[in-house]
């Protein structure tokens, strides 16, 4: 469904969840981790969108970058999890690992 409605709007279309889904329609890249605490606190799905705007102001492939875009929220996702007792800290840690991630470090591993 996602390919197919990428295709009809001519435009780049996400599925979110426990394995991610960016596609164009012709290619389709898959994007695994994160943590359940993710799916369980208000926020992500606004930062995600933020997150996808501003990879779409750098160069290179579109494809590319939303599927870099949501890799970076998946790598914060997890470091949060590793600092966090439950949802409630939850959201500071994950706002923090965005503002600490080491994008260039987070794409070479990926």
């Amino acid at each position: 469904a996602a390919q197919a409605l990428a295709r009809q709007i001519d435009c780049i279309v996400v599925v979110t969840g426990e394995v991610d889904y960016v596609t164009n329609g012709q290619r389709t890249l898959s994007i695994p981790g994160g943590d359940l605490l993710m799916t369980r606190i208000v926020g992500t799905g606004c930062a995600l969108s933020a997150v996808v705007a501003a990879s779409c102001a750098l160069p290179g492939a579109a494809l590319d970058n939303v599927a870099s875009a949501c890799c970076w929220m998946k790598l914060a996702g997890q470091a949060a999890a590793e600092r966090s007792e439950g949802p409630g800290s939850f959201i500071p840690a994950f706002l923090d690992a965005l503002y600490h991630l080491d994008v260039e470090a987070a794409n070479a591993t990926n």
